[in-house]
């Protein structure tokens, strides 16, 4: 499959499906409205030609509405038994500030300091961290955006943000907790907003958390 056939579904499916909403139907869901457009972009893609003769599946698309925040739906077609969409994946990207000091106390000194390098700096150091939660949510509008940013802000941003992680919270504290390395940090987020959405959420599943250390560090918990 050429890129270009990729691009021609997208223009001929789904473009004109949004310009549409935009002029008539501001208010649409965009997960609603991009479900509806799936099917005819996966048939699309999926139409054999005579450079193309074996078939191809479309896993899913997704739109971003910011660099932030997008909306993902899958294409049934790739599940055994497949059924009308019902379901999208809403991920927005959170930011927080925090000081940590990567170190392993069953490690001497000198292990640490090999390991860790400047990252075991005894007073620790600072990152301007981002999260990103990939949430699958029903398309009824029982959860929103607004309903996921609450969720993060109780989980995670309230406990987290603007803290020493070694020193003050428990889930990293040395002898207490893990060693705050990014993917342990995932791990941790993933645990705590995956308890919050499942006590006041039911109806969304947690998919994965996405922790950004630097623009080219970052670590992914999945379910």
């Amino acid at each position: 499959i050429d890129i270009k056939d990729i691009d021609r579904a997208i223009r001929t499916a789904l473009q004109p499906a949004i310009a549409h909403a935009c002029e008539h139907a501001p208010h649409t869901d965009p997960a609603v409205l991009l479900a509806g457009c799936t099917p005819a972009i996966a048939d699309a893609i999926r139409s054999p030609s005579e450079l193309r003769p074996n078939r191809v599946e479309l896993a899913s698309v997704r739109w971003f509405l910011s660099p932030w925040y997008s909306v993902e739906v899958e294409n049934p077609a790739m599940h055994a038994a497949p059924s009308p969409i019902s379901r999208a994946i809403i991920r927005e990207r959170f930011d927080f500030a925090a000081s940590h000091r990567l170190n392993v106390p069953t490690l001497t000194p000198e292990q640490n300091r090999a390991a860790f390098g400047k990252c075991n700096n005894p007073s620790g150091h600072g990152h301007n961290y981002q999260f990103e939660p990939a949430v699958r949510v029903p398309l009824d509008g029982s959860f929103t955006l607004s309903d996921l940013e609450a969720a993060a802000a109780a989980a995670i941003l309230s406990r987290f943000d603007h803290t020493h992680l070694n020193l003050d919270t428990d889930e990293f504290a040395e002898g207490k907790g893990v060693n705050p390395s990014v993917e342990n940090i995932a791990a941790v987020f993933f645990r705590r907003l995956d308890e919050r959405l499942k006590t006041s959420h039911p109806e969304v599943e947690l998919v994965a958390l996405t922790v950004w250390e630097t623009d080219r560090t970052c670590a992914t918990f999945e379910r």
